[in-house]
């Protein structure tokens, strides 16, 4: 009992800590990245903290697995260093005694880091797009900022105003290049203002300047108007189109087994998967070695995870270009390594009974 409070205390406070400054990193990364989509009108800024929030959520599940296998790590280095493990071990416990409380701790974050695999991860990658298309989809009036180019949904336009009012109805020193049908058009004008007739919306422009080129003869017209209108085709928002596996639920992958969608698939699981093997290798692979100290745990704990999930980004490409099946993967990958983590266990579990075990008389002498 008090083995078992014991390690899953020390686990509790070291996977809290890890949580807490991998979320913050995660945190930072993805608000400078969103900001900078923001900037360059990919993302709504007042929506900046919403996108950030879904983004990381889709991560959470790699977060969780790193902080739960760094966590292991760092307790069991600290064990060894402090001669805890073999006050333990002296006690009648084995290496593979770990193991239930290592999972009795570690059971509700593997099944966070599937639920949040499978169900959660299409899910934030959907409203995601769903923000972002929605962003896009607003008319060219709603595009203009004040004070900066901006360039139309269709690419056509490129817009700029100087100031605006209040209520976003009037502006002042407008400009706007439009390119379409054979012709380029460059129109300046002092003052701007929107105005709604019936279901349709027009830019009405004041005391300015058209200027107006045939792209394939070089011919040019200048034209000076009091009041220029130009009606404004509002567009309507529709729901997502996009076929990205990334955005489709594990139950529509399942029902259409394309290479695409396996490779989707192949990645889901693998979260899964990936977080109980880290347990495993946690326990196996640490040990302390005096001459090089407690951090040679932690960068063996950073450099394997980020080798396995390169190897889950590997496998997930291959499984997309039809090279490898998922089964077959999915076996090869997660379980060799989970036979490789078995095996590795069983051996330093051998060899600490070898070392315990008292010698013969015959071996004494020898």
């Amino acid at each position: 009992m008090l083995f078992d409070s014991s390690l899953r205390k020390e686990l509790g406070r070291s996977f809290g800590a890890t949580l807490v400054v991998l979320v913050t990193i995660v945190m930072t990364v993805m608000l400078i990245r969103t900001l900078g989509q923001a900037s360059i009108g990919r993302v709504n800024p007042s929506e900046v903290l919403l996108v950030m929030g879904f983004t990381v959520l889709g991560h959470l599940p790699t977060i969780l697995t790193l902080s739960l296998f760094v966590a292991i790590t760092a307790t069991l280095t600290r064990m060894y260093a402090s001669s805890e493990m073999v006050v333990w071990f002296s006690c009648g416990q084995s290496l593979t005694s770990f193991l239930r409380p290592l999972l009795r701790f570690a059971w509700p974050v593997l099944l966070a880091v599937a639920v949040l695999a499978l169900l959660v991860w299409p899910w934030s990658n959907l409203q995601i797009r769903e923000l972002r298309d929605r962003y896009q989809g607003r008319d060219d009036i709603e595009r203009v900022a004040p004070g900066r180019f901006i360039e139309s949904a269709g690419g056509q336009r490129v817009f700029f105003i100087d100031k605006d009012s209040a209520d976003a109805q009037t502006g002042s020193n407008i400009f706007i290049a439009a390119s379409e049908r054979g012709k380029e058009a460059v129109i300046s004008a002092q003052s701007g203002r929107i105005e709604a007739a019936g279901e349709e919306r027009w830019l009405v422009l004041d005391n300015g300047h058209r200027l107006e080129t045939e792209t394939a003869t070089g011919a040019m017209r200048v034209s000076e108007f009091a009041e220029y209108g130009n009606r404004i085709n509002a567009r309507i928002i529709g729901p997502t189109t996009n076929d990205s596996p990334r955005l489709k639920s594990t139950a529509a992958l399942l029902r259409e087994p394309t290479p695409r969608h396996m490779a989707e698939l192949s990645w889901r699981l693998g979260l899964a998967l990936a977080a109980i093997n880290c347990v495993l290798i946690a326990l196996a692979a640490t040990r302390v070695n005096p001459r090089v100290g407690r951090s040679a745990g932690l960068i063996f704990a950073l450099f394997a995870f980020a080798s396995y999930y390169n190897l889950m980004s590997a496998g997930q490409s291959w499984i997309g270009n039809g090279r490898i099946g998922l089964p077959l993967f999915m076996v090869l990958l997660h379980g060799g390594i989970l036979l490789a983590a078995l095996g590795w266990l069983a051996l330093r579990q051998r060899d600490w009974r070898g070392c315990e075990r008292p010698r013969t008389p015959r071996e004494a002498g020898a």
